[in-house]
């Protein structure tokens, strides 16, 4: 007996059956005869078809070879099952997870540790270490205890890495922290290389700004956390100052981390020397806001031969009244103006005039609203001078309540000077009787309102237009973008490492998901699927590892360890991704390193990773 396939197509539709057929003798010699007819399912689905087609293959004992990529399945293999003692066990989440780890191995962080980190007497290497690390703080960011208590033993990396859950703790996370600490150099030029391998990213234009980073207790044992201006809104807590170096696609180049208490400007020297000293002495171009500038810090720049485009702090518009109150703006796009104007010192730097209308209305608007609310508590406080019972008469009280409006209301402070007099001829209870002086500088008021909504750019580059230096100058947005991701998506505030070598390995490990979460980011937008990594996580996080506990008639289980199938709508997302989930098991400790993500630029140029 044998088995035969047949095929016929009526009406444009083909038709798929199989038949059992025995060889039979007769008179007129051997003839085939049909037994029974298998099936006859129009429009087989390809999972069915390939285990039919197979058939005959495990009925002639020809067992084909696992393929560790599932392009094809398995032959089927045949066992009673009792159905009603069928059960699911160990629900792991696989897809966030897996997705990190094919990042992490596209960006070669799993080879540069593994040569970097050579394995030693430890049981687990080092560099498994730190790819663990990172992809916690990618997919759900959290601390060291409650990656090894809860995270990690609720994932599949398990599977996918090798190292079961008991062997993750908290005393090797940490120490894991600190092997990884020294090469934070050497990710810096890795990085650098694969940039330019992965998306052509170009290094002679660089984005550099500070923020901070709030500590939650006194830190007496980090030397690095001061007090200082809190961008967090946590002047409270002491701090460090992160600096950080992206390129103008958004990817992260290098950082380095500053005292709590480190003013901005002071912080530029030291940056730039250090990019010098990593990356050489390349003619560069430096991008940074008006904290940044100082004179001294542009005459080192001229110095060391690099170009500078940087913002300038608000009080040297008033040198560009005229050019303010011309008329031959250039609109560049809906609500920016912009037009080139030459140094007023003759030098041959360039200066970009900038203004747009819907910001001067907010800041008009809100500082309309700080005059009134200080005009309101400038009388009542001198309706108390005048009173006649309980009647204000400490000048020293007088002036701290002042002081108090005028730092609230900052707005409209510089519009007005405000004096407290003694009367000589009005004294009460040996006190002189106090009043209020206001001076109101209208000339000021109208000043601000022409300054309303403009900005000002200065740069040595030449060659370039108003349009395409604003246009640079506005990729400040990129670096601003990355603090917010760091700190918000991937966990960087609050800190509660009490070592300052603790601090500096939890930066890096931010730093390695702020890498992989860009990447992942123009592996998105390359592919026309936006640019939010934390909405896919959410969605990968949906796809499951589980083990299917098949009892059979024979006595023993069957255990199988499967993936779960996605929904049709995020089966579209990896299918737009080139990303192809396992669909057995058992070979998913081994199809990461097989799968190679195809990624395109966000112009949908040549592709960035090819499969």
């Amino acid at each position: 007996m044998f088995l035969r396939r047949n095929r016929k197509v009526h009406a444009g539709e083909r038709y798929d059956y199989w038949t059992l057929v025995e060889s039979v003798r007769t008179s007129r010699g051997p003839r085939q005869r049909v037994v029974a007819t298998i099936g006859k399912l129009p429009g087989l689905d390809e999972e069915v078809r390939v285990g039919w087609e197979h058939i005959e293959d495990v009925l002639a004992g020809r067992v084909k070879q696992q393929d560790l990529l599932r392009t094809e399945p398995d032959p089927p293999q045949w066992a009673t099952i009792d159905v009603s003692r069928l059960r699911v066990e160990r629900q792991r989440w696989f897809g966030n997870v897996f997705l990190a780890l094919a990042l992490w191995r596209r960006l070669k962080l799993d080879r540069f540790f593994d040569e970097i980190m050579p394995k030693g007497r430890e049981e687990i290497p080092w560099n498994t270490m730190a790819c663990i690390l990172t992809l916690a703080r990618f997919c759900e960011p959290s601390s060291e205890l409650q990656v090894a208590d809860f995270w990690y033993g609720k994932t599949a990396l398990d599977d996918l890495l090798g190292v079961p859950p008991e062997k993750v703790n908290d005393d090797r996370l940490y120490r894991g922290l600190d092997e990884i600490l020294p090469h934070k150099d050497d990710l810096f030029r890795h990085f650098q290389q694969v940039y330019g391998e992965l998306f052509g990213a170009n290094f002679d234009l660089l984005l550099y700004d500070v923020t901070s980073t709030y500590f939650e207790g006194r830190m007496l044992g980090n030397p690095q956390a001061r007090r200082g201006y809190s961008r967090d809104g946590r002047p409270d807590c002491v701090q460090v100052c992160i600096a950080l170096v992206v390129t103008t696609e958004g990817f992260p180049l290098a950082y380095e981390v500053f005292d709590g208490n480190r003013a901005d400007v002071t912080t530029v020297e030291e940056i730039v020397d250090y990019m010098r000293s990593k990356y050489g002495h390349e003619r560069r171009t430096w991008v940074m806001d008006r904290g940044m500038v100082s004179e001294e810090n542009l005459e080192m720049l001229r110095t060391c031969g690099a170009s500078y485009l940087v913002g300038t702090p608000k009080s040297m518009l008033k040198r560009f009244e005229r050019e303010l109150l011309a008329q031959d703006w250039i609109h560049i796009e809906p609500g920016v103006e912009v037009k080139l104007c030459a140094a007023p010192d003759g030098t041959a730097e360039t200066y970009v005039l900038c203004r747009s209308p819907q910001r001067g209305e907010k800041e008009r608007a809100m500082r309309t609203r700080q005059i009134d609310k200080l005009e309101a508590a400038l009388k009542t406080l001198e309706t108390r001078f005048g009173a006649t019972r309980s009647p204000l008469r400490d000048k020293t009280k007088a002036e701290r309540r002042i002081g108090a409006l005028l730092q609230r209301y900052s707005r409209a402070a510089r519009l007005y000077d405000v004096f407290v007099e003694e009367l000589d001829d009005n004294i009460y209870a040996g006190k002189k009787q106090l009043s209020l002086r206001v001076i109101r500088h209208n000339e000021r008021r109208e000043w601000a309102e022409l300054a309303d909504g403009a900005y000002l750019l200065r740069t040595n580059l030449l060659g370039y237009g108003a349009e395409e230096l604003w246009r640079i100058y506005i990729g400040l947005t990129e670096i601003e973008d990355s603090f917010r991701i760091s700190k918000h998506d991937l966990g960087l505030r609050p800190l509660y490492h009490r070592k300052e070598d603790r601090t500096q390995a939890h930066i890096l490990v931010c730093f390695l998901s702020l890498v992989m979460w860009r990447t992942l980011q123009q592996w998105m937008s390359g592919c026309g699927l936006g640019e939010a990594p934390r909405k896919l996580l959410e969605e990968m996080a949906e796809v499951r590892s589980l083990d299917v506990i098949l009892p059979t008639a024979a006595g023993p289980h069957l255990r199988l360890r499967v993936v779960s199938r996605p929904e049709n709508h995020l089966a579209i997302l990896l299918q737009r991704l080139g990303l192809f989930l396992p669909n057995k098991g058992k070979s998913i400790e081994n199809v990461v390193e097989k799968i190679v993500p195809k990624i395109t630029t966000s112009c949908g140029k040549d592709p960035l990773f090819t499969s």
